[in-house]
Protein backbone atom coordinates (compact mmCIF):
# COMPACT_ATOMS: atom_id res chain seq x y z
CA UNK A 1 0.00 0.00 0.00
CA UNK A 2 2.83 2.28 0.94
CA UNK A 3 4.45 1.48 -2.84
CA UNK A 4 0.96 2.79 -4.19
CA UNK A 5 0.43 5.90 -1.99
CA UNK A 6 4.33 6.77 -2.98
CA UNK A 7 3.14 6.37 -6.52
CA UNK A 8 0.07 8.73 -6.39
CA UNK A 9 2.13 11.45 -4.44
CA UNK A 10 4.94 11.38 -6.82
CA UNK A 11 3.05 11.96 -10.03
CA UNK A 12 0.26 14.46 -8.37
CA UNK A 13 2.19 15.98 -6.23
CA UNK A 14 3.32 19.39 -7.71
CA UNK A 15 0.08 19.55 -10.08
CA UNK A 16 -1.76 19.51 -6.50
CA UNK A 17 -0.07 22.07 -5.22
CA UNK A 18 0.16 24.28 -7.68
CA UNK A 19 -3.86 23.96 -7.87
CA UNK A 20 -4.02 25.30 -4.31
CA UNK A 21 -1.55 27.68 -4.98
CA UNK A 22 -3.78 28.94 -7.67
CA UNK A 23 -7.16 28.45 -5.89
CA UNK A 24 -5.89 30.39 -2.15
CA UNK A 25 -4.33 32.87 -5.26
CA UNK A 26 -7.74 33.68 -6.62
CA UNK A 27 -9.73 33.67 -3.62
CA UNK A 28 -7.53 35.96 -1.53
CA UNK A 29 -7.33 38.41 -5.06
CA UNK A 30 -11.53 38.08 -4.70
CA UNK A 31 -11.71 38.85 -1.31
CA UNK A 32 -9.11 41.11 0.09
CA UNK A 33 -9.25 44.95 -0.22
CA UNK A 34 -5.52 45.93 -0.50
CA UNK A 35 -2.68 45.73 1.43
CA UNK A 36 -1.51 41.99 2.70
CA UNK A 37 -4.13 40.15 0.91
CA UNK A 38 -2.86 41.54 -2.42
CA UNK A 39 0.50 40.45 -1.82
CA UNK A 40 -0.40 37.05 -1.23
CA UNK A 41 -2.78 37.56 -4.52
CA UNK A 42 0.14 38.30 -6.64
CA UNK A 43 2.86 35.68 -4.95
CA UNK A 44 0.14 32.78 -4.60
CA UNK A 45 -0.84 33.84 -8.78
CA UNK A 46 2.71 34.49 -9.89
CA UNK A 47 4.28 31.91 -8.62
CA UNK A 48 2.42 28.98 -10.92
CA UNK A 49 2.76 31.47 -13.53
CA UNK A 50 6.88 31.55 -13.24
CA UNK A 51 7.22 27.60 -12.91
CA UNK A 52 5.28 27.35 -16.42
CA UNK A 53 7.48 29.76 -17.91
CA UNK A 54 9.92 28.07 -16.65
CA UNK A 55 9.33 24.55 -17.76
CA UNK A 56 8.43 26.44 -21.23
CA UNK A 57 11.50 28.06 -22.25
CA UNK A 58 14.04 25.22 -20.74
CA UNK A 59 15.37 23.32 -23.49
CA UNK A 60 13.98 19.81 -24.25
CA UNK A 61 16.02 16.64 -24.65
CA UNK A 62 15.58 14.17 -26.99
CA UNK A 63 15.49 10.46 -26.48
CA UNK A 64 19.47 10.37 -26.50
CA UNK A 65 19.67 13.03 -23.99
CA UNK A 66 20.76 15.69 -26.09
CA UNK A 67 19.09 19.55 -26.00
CA UNK A 68 16.98 19.84 -28.96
Amino acid sequence: MTKHRHAFWHLWGWPLSMGVLTAIGLVSALFSDGGLGDAVAWGALGIPVAVCLWYGWRPRKSASGQPH
